[in-house]
């Protein structure tokens, strides 16, 4: 798997902070978003060394093609390897930059370890791998040639790149795709596998739901990310963005959106069909908490509580012009809502982890994730809105 050898000494505040990475927040194809974010990522599991590495991932970078794992092959990759990229002298990889050989790698690490420490953050504890009594560190693979699709599970992560190489080939490059598949491996960390006895087809369709909110809680961590969503919607979320909707370019080649009508009456079985109305529940809660603290900080004079269903009750364009008339010009509110918006971020991300040890892989059904969520609610930061998150799940025949 290659040597790993810390380079460069870093000053007492660098070590504090952390390591220095680019991030695309959405692919570079996305409208605004051709320029990488800096990063820092957290020292939570020890020195990031060469590959990059650290005591819970790495990657291995294949020079021959492989074949993406499948039972009975998983990791570690045997055949040979590039050379693991080596940091700077000041020991971060930000001066590796898009369209290098090594970018790929280093741009995959950082996605995949900047997800970790945010669920860490909220889970308030590390996250042991669910594969740890047989490999102890998570294998990316940040190329696989001639594959247009992404894949996680026992041990790996592995990112394909269509041949010829085109704007959208590269996942890689996707954030979105990246945070979904780690979504995966965390949900099977915390929640544990079914043992298969039962029907656990709504467990598998809490994983695709839970994946996607999870991608949209990262994106919101990105402070580029969240300026281009508040100043192109005016502040207003109900107005499709890219908070909402995601190209996760995987088997199901198609955009996918949480800002819909859809109730369970309204899908099918089929797992991805099924997980659309409660990832959309999770969206609507996050907006309605929002919203609401708009209207408790003075920010907009649209109180919330006045409706039962703000997507159904008002256009988007009338709560565009309720938000605006409390003050014409958005910027001199802009920092003020994405205070708003960060603080329902954490809100909502906090409930939906705490909800997680309340669930029984086992008997998994969206019933039961939901009185859990409720549950979690109630106890934590939460609660003055759970009247408001009830009505959302209940409004998608969730309850």
């Amino acid at each position: 798997m290659g040597s790993s050898v810390e380079v460069g000494r870093r000053s007492d505040s660098s070590s504090v902070l952390g390591t220095r990475f680019l991030i695309y927040p959405q692919p570079p194809f996305v409208n605004g978003y051709d320029k990488p974010e800096m990063v820092w990522i957290g020292r939570s599991a020890g020195p990031i060394l060469a590959g990059p590495s650290d005591d819970r991932m790495y990657i291995a970078n294949p020079i021959d093609p492989k074949r993406p794992y499948g039972l009975p092959f998983l990791p570690p990759y045997l055949g040979p390897l590039r050379p693991p990229v080596r940091p700077g002298p000041d020991g971060h990889f930000d001066q590796i930059l898009p369209g290098s050989p090594d970018f790929l790698s280093v741009h995959s690490y950082a996605c995949c370890r900047r997800v970790l420490d945010i669920c860490e953050g909220y889970v308030g504890r590390r996250i042991d791998w669910f594969f740890d009594d047989t490999f102890e560190r998570l294998e990316i693979v940040p190329h696989i040639p001639d594959w247009d699709n992404a894949q996680s599970g026992y041990g790996f992560l592995e990112l394909g790149d269509c041949v010829p190489p085109t704007p959208t080939s590269s996942f890689a490059l996707n954030f979105d795709a990246i945070a979904h598949e780690m979504g995966h491996l965390i949900l099977l960390s915390e929640l544990g596998i079914p043992d298969g006895d039962g029907d656990d087809a709504e467990y598998f369709a809490y994983h695709e739901s839970v994946a996607d909110f999870l991608s949209l809680i990262c994106l919101l961590h990105f402070d580029s990310a969240t300026d281009k969503i508040l100043r192109r919607t005016g502040g207003n979320l109900l107005i499709h963005n890219e908070l909402d909707r995601f190209s996760e370019l995987s088997d199901e080649k198609q955009l996918r959106s949480l800002n819909h009508t859809l109730r369970m009456s309204d899908v099918s079985n089929e797992v991805h069909d099924r997980s659309k109305p409660f990832s959309a529940a999770l969206f609507d809660s996050l907006v309605e908490v929002y919203q609401t603290l708009l209207f408790e900080r003075g920010i907009a004079d649209l109180d919330p509580n006045q409706f039962e269903d703000l997507r159904l009750e008002m256009a988007p364009a009338l709560i565009e012009q309720a938000l605006r008339r409390s003050n014409p010009d958005y910027e001199r509110r802009h920092f003020a809502s994405k205070a708003a918006l960060q603080d329902a971020r954490d809100i909502i991300a906090s409930s939906l982890v705490r909800s997680w040890p309340l669930i029984d892989p086992n008997t998994l059904t969206f019933t039961a994730a939901a009185e859990a969520f409720l549950s979690a609610t109630y106890e934590g930061p939460a609660r003055p809105y759970l009247a408001q998150i009830e009505s959302c799940i209940s409004w998608r025949e969730i309850l």
